[in-house]
């Protein structure tokens, strides 16, 4: 959009970029520049508009971006030409991805390289490495803790060899995903340290105070994040003899971008990994980006607009790169991450549909798919140009943050029902199976959230202890459904290492003192090669769950009705053990998928004349996507085993 005031400004700025910049060969950044100018220029100056230093941020903003737009290498700037004309590129069914620790999975980063063919074994080809940037050695929150983020962590190895290992993928057609942490840094970073010092520039980097004046009233409203290890949302810091705000850790300080110095510093740091070859960067903690007193200093519009000038920005100098929001909250608030009254994302194209997984464990515990059904109406529709990352399990623990007026609505009381939860999950209910640990229990509201590795959750863990093979199937059986549920809903489906295989609880954990008080290293285990070599002997539990998410993902790549163009549609089918939807291809819409769940461990029947005059089995030649055989049958009604899935098509 041409706007007069915005682009003379463009104009005067141009004018004074440095001299090493002008002689570059801009013509790309120039044009995706003035195309962004007029919404970049209205997001900085609605965030910074009222500092008198408003100009000298706003050329700095530029030049940050042109700079890192001559540091993108010939082969990365083809691949943003590539794709701006493949603008819908992610949204293909053709995407199967896997969250991993490099260290836990293959050792380092060059060991990960080594793997590779395993992910194409497998069917994977987009990676999510975990946070590698550099960390202190004891606290360090799992990599979130970073100290420095221009380098890669020493034990994950160096920049060299994720520029190897990026360079291994891209000749496969795999994508790599690597972890920005935007909302704070480790204690130990070169900012804090200057701000210890003294350093009036870098302590307005943070949340800094003389007192606790300012810090009680943010703690009047502002909740707990980890209650149990983290109290309070604030830390003093002996050697400034001042409160800093450390949200997650009393080792994180979280970053103040109110600075406009803060926000250009991370925006530089984002281009920085792009240019290393990231497909898609995973903005960590992006709901708690701007605090203001009298509010939880979550999900506030600031935070929206940060985020939409990253991706403006990001847009001018690597637009192949998208952006994962790593916003865990309620279902309300999800979908804006995405970008508000857009077609396109303007903020992140990518969000983890936590919602979707804490209601698929919801079924497995109650057997029914009420809450399921229910919640799954209740959350927001999302962009045409955006998408989900479906998960069943990942790092962090499973919350249960369901709509209380949806829990209601179910049959159940909010509070009941979530103790029921977490004590089915953790063993603690008689029937259950489950062998989790509770994780992040908040005397004050009596929120608790649960750990466990998916293998541990469903019983595999107690039905190997019992040697009991009926059981082991079992859980085998619920492993394939929950991730039956994850590859065919619309979105990218995304495995946690190890879970592939049926890796069980790690309780190695208690015994390292960095660890033993989190209980989420229960499911952060380390690979034991030996055991994954296990997928090659028949009838083995890895053999059984690897080849029947390896047959998953080739199906899915080849069901065109599995691309996400909000071609879902719910159905009622009467049955409170199933859970269907509807998928159709968005290319030929007279062609299905009937996807049926079911979450009882007894059969269950679904009717066909319930499905409606939807233009499916017409032909009466039904056969299952997945299996490729026939359903079972009885009369006009489909027959669907306990703890079943179908993928059905005629």
């Amino acid at each position: 959009m041409y706007e007069q005031v915005s682009h003379s400004l463009l104009n005067e700025i141009l004018d004074e970029l440095k001299p090493e910049i002008l002689k570059r060969d801009l013509r790309h950044f120039y044009t995706r520049l003035g195309a962004n100018f007029y919404a970049i220029h209205s997001l900085f100056h609605l965030l910074y508009g009222g500092r008198e230093d408003f100009r000298e941020q706003m050329i700095r903003l530029v030049e940050v971006m042109a700079i890192q737009y001559i540091k993108r290498s010939t082969e990365l700037e083809q691949l943003d030409i590539e794709r701006e004309q493949n603008h819908n590129w992610f949204l293909s069914q053709e995407w199967a991805g896997m969250a991993l620790y490099s260290d836990c999975f293959a050792g380092d980063l060059n060991g990960l390289r080594d793997k590779l063919s395993y992910f194409n074994e497998l069917g994977i080809n987009m990676v999510h490495i975990m946070p590698i940037l550099k960390c202190p050695e004891g606290a360090r929150d799992g990599g979130y803790a970073v100290s420095d983020f221009r380098d890669v962590d020493p034990r994950a190895g160096s920049l060299d060899d994720l520029s190897q290992l990026a360079s291994s993928m891209r000749k496969r057609g795999m994508l790599l995903t690597l972890d920005v942490v935007v909302n704070h840094t480790s204690n130990e970073h070169a900012w804090a340290v200057k701000a210890r010092q003294g350093e009036t520039k870098y302590q307005d980097y943070y949340y800094i105070f003389q007192n606790r004046e300012i810090p009680d009233m943010f703690e009047e409203t502002m909740p707990e994040i980890f209650p149990e290890t983290a109290p309070g949302n604030f830390t003093w810091d002996e050697d400034m003899q001042k409160w800093v705000m450390t949200v997650f850790n009393d080792y994180q300080w979280d970053l103040n971008y109110s600075n406009p110095a803060v926000f250009i510093e991370m925006l530089d740091i984002i281009l920085f990994w792009s240019n290393q070859g990231a497909d898609i960067i995973r903005l960590d903690a992006v709901a708690f980006l701007w605090k203001k007193i009298g509010t939880t200093s979550q999900n506030e519009r600031e935070a929206h607009l940060i985020l939409q000038l990253m991706k403006d920005c990001c847009q001018v100098t690597a637009p192949a790169v998208l952006f994962i929001a790593e916003a865990i909250v309620a279902p309300v608030e999800i979908t804006k991450y995405f970008g508000e009254d857009a077609i396109i994302a303007k903020e992140c194209e990518i969000a983890y549909n936590a919602t979707y997984m804490a209601l698929l464990w919801d079924a497995v515990a109650t057997k029914s798919t009420t809450l399921l059904n229910r919640g799954i109406q209740s959350l927001p529709d999302k962009l045409d140009r955006a998408t989900w990352l479906n998960y069943v399990r990942c790092h962090d623990d499973i919350g249960l943050g369901f709509d209380d007026a949806d829990i209601r609505l179910s049959g159940y009381e909010p509070h009941a029902h979530r103790k029921f939860l977490v004590d089915y999950f953790t063993g603690v209910y008689d029937d259950s199976p489950a062998r989790g640990r509770p994780f992040g229990f908040n005397k004050k509201s009596g929120d608790v959230r649960i750990s466990g590795s998916l293998s541990s959750l469903v019983g595999l863990e107690a039905a190997l202890e019992k040697d009991d093979p009926d059981e082991i199937d079992l859980a085998i059986k619920i492993i394939l459904l929950l991730n039956s549920m994850i590859f065919s809903f619309g979105g990218i489906p995304l495995l946690y290492y190890g879970d592939e295989i049926g890796t069980l609880n790690d309780y190695s954990y208690l015994d390292d003192d960095h660890k033993a008080t989190d209980s989420r290293w229960l499911h952060r285990p380390r690979i034991n090669w030996d055991k994954a070599e296990l997928r090659y002997q028949h009838g083995s539990v890895e053999q059984k769950i690897f080849d029947g998410l390896k047959k998953m993902i080739a199906a899915r790549k080849s069901i065109a009705a599995f691309a996400d163009f909000n071609n879902r549609e719910l159905l009622e089918v009467e049955n409170p053990h199933l859970f269907a939807f509807l998928r159709t291809n968005p290319d030929r819409p007279g062609e299905s998928i009937l996807v049926v769940g079911n979450f009882d461990d007894s059969p269950q029947y679904l009717d066909q004349s319930k499905l409606g005059n939807r233009g499916i089995f017409e032909y009466g030649h039904i056969r299952d996507g997945y299996s490729g055989e026939s359903p079972n049958l009885f009369k006009d009604q489909l027959v669907i085993p306990p703890y079943h899935f179908d993928w059905l098509t005629d």
